[in-house]
């Protein structure tokens, strides 16, 4: 069985990494963040072969989702989001005035993620990572040791706790008791900067080892 396509590369203003994960049998894709660039993302969907069923946030924070309205709009994907990241979601324009970034609207979203949902692309499952934000996710691929860590976990870091309903405890319990119990080798895809692993940062991040 042919693993899953994934591709990662950094998008918008702020160098959010989107990511793009598809299905080789069904040729059916999730995309992770698409936080700018909708015509880059579209073009390598296509040059990919897939066709784009859901566009999944790791949180709502701007950098996140400035092409998702785009997005939408171009192949009918439906948006998903935690709920408890709505009230951010609600306050998209606010966020792009504080930052000087040009606001594209976005509708609301379809569909309200939930801890341990499986992933349209039936290959993955989400998890609830508060702390960064309140609807923090991560997106699991356990076939292959893939995770999406958004902006909880980064390489030597972690996210910051500092915004709107960010909580250092809950980020601390979110990377010890979901991030760091899954297997040692999975590789994770950062919501900024490059891939690091698990095994990687339970020995050597210096915010919060195993």
């Amino acid at each position: 069985m042919p693993g899953l396509i994934r591709e990662t590369f950094p998008v918008g203003p702020l160098q959010c990494n989107c990511t793009i994960i598809g299905d080789p049998v069904t040729r059916k894709a999730v995309v992770v963040d698409p936080g700018g660039d909708h015509q880059f993302i579209l073009k390598r969907l296509d040059e990919l072969g897939l066709t784009v069923v859901s566009i999944i946030h790791t949180h709502a924070h701007l950098d996140h989702f400035l092409a998702s309205g785009e997005m939408k709009k171009a192949t009918g994907a439906t948006l998903h989001l935690h709920k408890e990241d709505q009230f951010l979601w609600d306050n998209l324009e606010m966020q792009c005035r504080l930052f000087g970034v040009p606001y594209s609207p976005v509708p609301a979203p379809d569909h309200w993620l939930h801890d341990d949902e499986e992933l349209a692309c039936g290959c993955g499952v989400a998890l609830h990572t508060p702390g960064h934000t309140p609807g923090s996710m991560s997106f699991w691929f356990p076939a292959d040791r893939l995770l999406i860590a958004g902006d909880t976990l980064f390489r030597r870091g972690i996210g910051r706790t500092d915004l709107w309903g960010g909580d250092s405890r809950s980020i601390e319990r979110s990377i010890r008791q979901r991030l760091y119990t899954l297997d040692e080798q999975a590789i994770v895809v950062t919501g900024h900067g490059p891939d690091t692993s698990i095994g990687e940062e339970m020995r050597n991040n210096p915010f919060i080892r195993a």
